[in-house]
């Protein structure tokens, strides 16, 4: 049996070898794109030109695991915006191994959407975190569409959101954005990034911080964990609730509080770090 790579084929009744038939093609792709009026010279074009045909083809949208990556870097850094993140914590953020991590970080280094120190950490470029604002608008107006409109529970969005904010446009987010009369936060007191990337940051007070007798208003849950946020549902513990802190043991590292309406409920101070008072 002949070897079909050394064999030709036939275009339009004209018997041609591989070579001289990807030859022509990359000929005229050449002659049509670059504007090269002499066709047969246009195989030996410079690699200039090859840029800037590469230059001239517009860019792919990020994937999925992309906007994942850079959205995770972009809250990693809330906890400390001067440092950068670790690929150990960003790996298990991310659920990956670290070197499936690092991986993924040199790709976005290359791509110019994050800064990489190797055995230093990652942090994003302005590009970068653009992107990143943008997914996550995505995200928590999804979430709050899906409670506000859908009537799904507030500990169920999350996942749900995970998956729709790669699957929308921007005028379908828009659209969102306008039909729930442009809202500030999501359904877990979360600023809702503006469609200009904008983040309004509000000072909060944390619920681990307060005295006992103190008063205030839950503005912010930073737990997506479903557990956690049926929980804080039980005991009237959402956004907008009012709350009065009864006891506190710092040995125990304990807090006693209740909302309005609602009864006593002692929790660790590390449940108590997750809820954010009005300040």
């Amino acid at each position: 049996m002949a070897d079909s790579a050394s064999e030709g084929f036939e275009i339009n009744g004209i018997t041609s070898h591989p070579s001289l038939a990807l030859q022509a093609s990359i000929r005229l792709l050449r002659v049509r794109t670059l504007g090269i009026q002499d066709p047969a010279s246009a195989i030996q074009h410079p690699p200039s030109a090859i840029r800037h045909l590469a230059s001239s083809i517009q860019q792919p949208m990020p994937t999925a695991t992309v906007e994942d990556y850079l959205k995770r870097i972009y809250l990693l850094q809330q906890s400390d915006q001067t440092s950068l993140v670790l690929m150990g914590r960003l790996a298990t953020a991310m659920s990956v191994a670290p070197g499936t991590a690092t991986a993924m970080i040199k790709t976005l280094a290359e791509s110019e959407l994050v800064d990489y120190e190797p055995r230093g950490g990652v942090r994003l470029t302005p590009s970068g975190e653009r992107l990143a604002l943008r997914v996550l608008r995505r995200h928590r107006l999804v979430e709050l569409l899906l409670v506000e409109v859908l009537g799904l529970d507030w500990s169920q969005v999350h996942e749900e959101a995970e998956q729709l904010e790669h699957a929308i446009s921007d005028t379908v987010v828009e659209k969102i954005d306008e039909v729930l009369g442009r809202p500030r936060v999501d359904p877990h007191g979360d600023p809702i990034p503006s469609a200009k990337g904008r983040v309004s940051h509000v000072k909060l007070l944390n619920l681990a911080e307060c005295e006992a007798g103190q008063h205030g208003r839950i503005a912010r849950i930073v737990d997506q964990d479903a557990r956690f946020l049926k929980f804080a549902s039980r005991h009237g513990l959402t956004p907008g609730a009012a709350v009065t802190v009864d006891e506190r043991d710092d040995l125990a590292e304990a807090i006693t509080v209740h909302a309005e309406g609602c009864k006593l409920v002692t929790m660790g101070a590390s449940a108590a770090l997750k809820i954010f008072l009005e300040g």
